[in-house]
């Protein structure tokens, strides 16, 4: 067993569903308030955990994980 491939891709995929949860969260905040938001703190009731690598771009999450 590779286990230096396993963590690797571990955390590859961790970092892609984060991003995806910034983006879910991002649509949330948008359909509550019809603007996008600001900042990412603005997205705190929208996601449990810490967010503090991503930021918005152009409406769109933006940091690990995302393309």
């Amino acid at each position: 067993m590779n286990v230096g491939g396993t963590k690797t891709s571990a955390v590859k995929v961790a970092q892609q569903v984060s991003c995806r949860t910034v983006d879910d969260a991002i649509v949330a905040y948008v359909a509550q308030h019809n603007r996008t938001p600001a900042r990412t703190a603005d997205l705190k009731p929208y996601v449990k955990g810490d967010i503090s690598a991503y930021r918005i771009v152009r409406g769109q999450a933006s940091g690990p994980g995302c393309r």
